[in-house]
C-alpha cells in the first residue's frame, strides 16, 4: 500500500514539474508575442523610446502572471511556490539567450528590477491560479 501512496506522490510531482515548464513556455511565447506587437508600435508610430523599460517591466509581469496563474489552476495547491519557480524559470531562460546571443552583456540595476518583478508577479499570478474556481 505504500508503494502506491509513493507512487502517487511521485505522480502528482511529476505533474507539478511538467505544469511548471508548461506554464515557463506560456510565459515565454507570450513575452515573445506582446514584445513583437510593442516592436511594432514602436517602429510604426511616434511612441518614444524612453518607454521601453517600463513597457518590457509589464509585459514580464503580465507573461510571468499568466503563466504562473495557468500552472497553478491545474496543480491546485503550492501557488507560491509554482510561481516563484514559473518566474525563476523565466528569468533563467531569458539571461541565459541574452548572454549567448548579445556580447557585453552584463547584470545591472535593469537586470535586478527585471528579477524582483518576475518573483513577485510569478507568486501573485501562482496565488491567483489556486484560487480560481472552476
Amino acid at each position: 500500500m505504500n508503494k502506491i501512496i509513493n507512487n502517487m506522490g511521485n505522480i502528482k510531482t511529476n505533474s507539478g514539474i511538467k505544469n511548471i515548464a508548461i506554464g515557463s513556455i506560456i510565459s515565454l511565447i507570450l513575452s515573445v508575442i506582446f514584445l513583437s506587437i510593442y516592436a511594432i508600435i514602436l517602429v510604426k508610430s511616434n511612441v518614444q523610446e524612453s518607454t521601453m523599460i517600463p513597457v518590457i517591466l509589464v509585459i514580464i509581469a503580465c507573461s510571468i502572471m499568466i503563466g504562473s496563474s495557468f500552472c497553478s489552476f491545474r496543480v491546485k495547491r503550492n501557488g507560491i511556490i509554482n510561481g516563484i519557480s514559473i518566474g525563476a524559470i523565466y528569468i533563467a531562460t531569458l539571461y541565459i539567450i541574452s548572454s549567448i546571443l548579445v556580447t557585453g552583456f552584463q547584470i545591472n540595476s535593469k537586470t535586478l528590477l527585471a528579477i524582483v518583478v518576475a518573483i513577485v508577479s510569478g507568486t501573485c499570478g501562482g496565488i491567483v491560479g489556486v484560487n480560481i474556481k472552476k
